[in-house]
């Protein structure tokens, strides 16, 4: 439920052609997102963790809820004024999904340090799956010729305004995130699952049992290869999230689709297919991942996206290849959230992830404040082929840059200390 609302996040997509039909540039659009995932991964670091870990989940995970509520509530009394947007969604929305994103993480993670890449994956779906909701609320539940809503066109159908829109939405993520808080709470100290033994000294320098501070865990190689992975695949997941209506339109338009159905199949590609997989994706690497292993699991993920980048330029314009393109990167995407906590716990401590993770996903910021506004830049410049290749061949080296992680070498590391 904490989840889901903090996906809203995703349905940027829904906001953008209403604001470009007010005059905004596509450029502006973007910052408003990138803001909103630099804010997230910052606010995520530097507060929400080392909170969390102090006063409990619970608390943090209201506050996330709160805070997020008010800032779309703050955009809504905005109108389509571009700084109120910007500190509403932006800065607002951003820091409150910031504090309550790791609290399920941090907390699950603990409950289950068993199936860490699943439980990961299980606990971040709703992000993927929330931006489904939030963006088909808009125009209505219609996936290609599936009409599950016949007759109503959604909340913009019915004369609402953005505004409108941003203030409902307040609201909502406000009550929902509270209720969800309510039940996130950590495990008696030396719990574990029935059944499970923890790994033994010499099996745990990569499963979990070496608890690496911070400050230990920034002296490793280990850390600065998962953080530029990460960096590359939230940059072209983040840039096609922020510019896939718009792109989609323009190629679609491009091919001789008329605009009206144009912006429908763009619609449904990330509303349906981009979301969907996103949220199925996450759990599918994470369980994968278990199985295979987290190294091999970010190699193979890494190296399709970067594939998928670099096709999807030249198969946007037509509906079918839209919908492919969306679906696979969708789906890649979403797997970083279920590979880089579990990872993170693999290599540093499942103890301190809820401290550790949000430095690891600081790169997803830096990926953010890049990837979107590469995009809406080249989009304005109708140069779109030089946003998705830079994007493609950034996952491809990370993947490469990915076959050097190995196990933390302990002893090594107390002789540093």
């Amino acid at each position: 439920m904490i989840q889901l609302c903090l996906g809203a996040i995703y349905a940027w997509s829904a906001f953008t052609n209403k604001l470009t039909a007010q005059g905004y540039a596509k450029w502006q659009t973007q910052v408003i997102f990138s803001v909103g995932l630099l804010t997230f991964a910052v606010v995520m670091a530097l507060i929400a963790g080392r909170w969390q870990k102090k006063v409990g989940p619970k608390k943090v995970a209201i506050a996330g809820g709160l805070v997020l509520g008010l800032g779309y509530i703050v955009a809504g009394l905005s109108g389509y004024n571009f700084w109120g947007i910007l500190i509403g969604v932006g800065i607002l929305g951003g820091a409150g999904i910031g504090l309550g994103y790791v609290c399920p993480i941090a907390a699950l993670v603990k409950w289950f340090p068993d199936k860490k890449g699943l439980i990961t994956g299980l606990a971040v779906a709703g992000f993927g799956f929330g931006a489904l909701i939030w963006i088909k609320l808009t125009g209505g539940f219609k996936f290609g010729p599936l009409d599950l809503t016949p007759g109503w066109e959604g909340l913009y159908g019915m004369g609402w305004t953005i505004s409108h829109v941003f203030m409902l939405y307040g609201i909502l993520f406000a009550a929902l995130v509270i209720i969800g808080a309510m039940f996130m709470v950590d495990p008696p100290e030396g719990w574990l699952p029935k059944g499970w033994t923890p790994p033994q000294a010499h099996e745990a320098a990569n499963s979990g049992g070496i608890n690496l501070t911070e400050k230990q865990m920034a002296q490793t190689s280990q850390f600065w290869i998962l953080f530029l992975t990460f960096t590359a695949g939230g940059m072209a997941g983040l840039m096609v999230i922020g510019i896939i209506r718009l792109f989609g339109v323009d190629s679609l338009t491009a091919n001789g689709i008329e605009a009206v159905s144009a912006a429908t199949i763009a619609g449904t590609a990330m509303g349906l297919f981009y979301a969907l997989l996103n949220g199925f994706g996450r759990i599918a690497w994470g369980a994968i991942s278990d199985k295979t292993g987290r190294k091999n699991a970010i190699i193979l993920m890494s190296a399709a996206q970067g594939v998928m980048m670099i096709i999807f330029y030249f198969i946007g314009g037509n509906e079918t290849g839209l919908y492919i393109g969306a679906a696979i990167i969708g789906f890649n995407f979403g797997g970083n959230f279920a590979l880089f906590p579990a990872a993170t716990a693999d290599y540093f401590g499942n103890k301190n992830v809820g401290t550790n993770y949000p430095w690891v996903f600081m790169a997803y910021g830096v990926g953010g404040l890049v990837g979107p506004i590469l995009g809406g830049y080249m989009g304005d410049q109708q140069l779109w082929k030089w946003a998705f290749i830079p994007c493609g061949i950034a996952c491809l080296v990370a993947a490469g840059l990915s076959t050097m992680l190995k196990p933390i070498d302990h002893a090594k590391l107390q002789a540093a200390s």
